[in-house]
């Protein structure tokens, strides 16, 4: 199981309407998009960081690892922006670089702070079945490459496995050998659960709708108007501020 799948499923906000968790995330991540980098942006960064601290009280090591990644693409993508190629000198500084940078660093970083606390606190199984909005083939294609995922990573970690027992990273040569016996393993598994899946589909009356139920999860007006409430004076605050 991915790690983020992991705090999903075990999260204090697991029992939670998924549609709560959506009007909050994604009200925060219109804020950060629409309003300035600051303090419109870092207060909605600050606000997501909270809220998965103390709200969902997922710790502070797991989040740092959710967030490592995306902070790692996010800094190499706003290195073009601190310099100026082609001029006069051929690579110079770019004036107010460092300004645009960090307004990118910070707001990207806010937008994927949002994000995180959708999907760290909602299960995909949970939220999918949900969008009655979307075409019942979407989403049941979306959920049977969703279980899929899981099948091929504990398939990569088995052949991973038995060939670091056979000594089969031990050089250069049997690395690259390694691997592409892994890609081809996982790739004949991929054809062979996808039949064993047809099949097992076929001989159980498929005639293409899954029907799933979700379970029944009340929508809190508390959680909701609190929601509005924080979403509203972020809002505020920064149109306030920048005056």
């Amino acid at each position: 199981m991915l790690p983020i799948d992991e705090v999903a499923h075990a999260n204090r906000w697991r029992a939670r309407h998924p549609g709560e968790k959506a009007f909050l995330a994604l009200g925060l991540l219109v804020l950060t998009v629409a309003l300035p980098p600051w303090p419109g942006a870092a207060l909605c960064g600050a606000a997501a960081l909270t809220l998965l601290l103390a709200g969902a009280r997922i710790p502070l090591r797991t989040v740092g690892r959710l967030l490592r990644l995306p902070l790692g693409f996010v800094l190499v993508g706003a290195i073009p922006l601190l310099i100026t190629v082609g001029g006069d000198p051929w690579l110079a500084p770019a004036p107010g670089g460092p300004v645009r940078a960090a307004e990118l660093v910070g707001r990207s970083m806010a937008a994927v702070s949002c994000l995180i606390l959708f999907a760290a606190t909602t299960p995909v199984s949970d939220a999918l079945p949900r969008l009655r909005f979307i075409p019942a083939p979407v989403t049941e294609v979306a959920l049977l490459i969703y279980r899929m995922l899981f099948l091929l990573l504990d398939s990569l970690h088995a052949v991973r496995e038995a060939q670091t027992l056979r000594m089969g990273f031990g050089s250069w040569r049997a690395t690259y050998r390694s691997l592409a016996g892994q890609g081809s393993a996982i790739f004949v598994r991929a054809f062979d659960r996808a039949r064993r899946l047809e099949a097992g589909l076929a001989s159980r009356g498929y005639d293409g709708v899954l029907r799933v139920r979700p379970g029944e999860r009340p929508v809190s007006v508390v959680f909701v108007t609190a929601s509005a409430v924080l979403l509203a004076t972020l809002a505020t605050t920064t149109l306030l501020a920048t005056l």
